[in-house]
């Protein structure tokens, strides 16, 4: 398997995980393919959204696939009025990352980073490698930690 650029970054930082790659087809681009297909929890498994907030400031937000964000908390916990998620097509000039390869290690810039408060009650989570057909399992509080993420209630 090839470094990407979030694999890259954990190493530098000394960051353990563990790199997982999966099969896919362009309909299996959501989590549930990728815990069905490692036979773990969804509620492990953790997506990335990219919103913008009414004060123009990019926002990574990352909740579990089983869940919905719900806007409206997103903007509370980042101290907007509202935010919302940004169309497909601003995502890969932006993050360097393409839809159903999102992570939220390694984007081209630091975002803020927001994590439901899910992740609270787990060890290890999954989240996307940076390409699509790659996870990377870590442990949560290093996750948090590294991305100096805030938690909160993101569904």
């Amino acid at each position: 398997m090839k470094k990407t650029n979030a694999m890259r970054m954990l190493d530098k930082a000394g960051i353990g995980y563990k790199a997982m790659e999966y099969e896919y087809d362009e309909n299996d681009l959501d989590g549930h393919h990728v815990a069905e297909f490692f036979d773990i929890p969804y509620e492990e498994v953790f997506k990335t959204l990219v919103a913008k907030g009414e004060s123009g400031e990019y926002l990574v937000l990352c909740l579990s696939v089983d869940d919905e964000v719900d806007l409206k908390k997103a903007a509370k916990l980042a101290g907007e009025k509202r935010v919302e998620l940004i169309h497909v097509k601003e995502l890969l000039p932006l993050t360097g990352y393409i839809r159903g390869g999102c992570s939220p290690v390694g984007m081209k810039k630091k975002f803020r980073t927001f994590f439901d408060e899910m992740i609270l009650l787990l060890d290890e989570v999954c989240v996307s490698g940076g390409q699509r057909g790659v996870q990377l399992r870590l442990k949560a509080r290093d996750l948090i930690d590294y991305t100096e993420a805030k938690v909160g209630e993101l569904t």
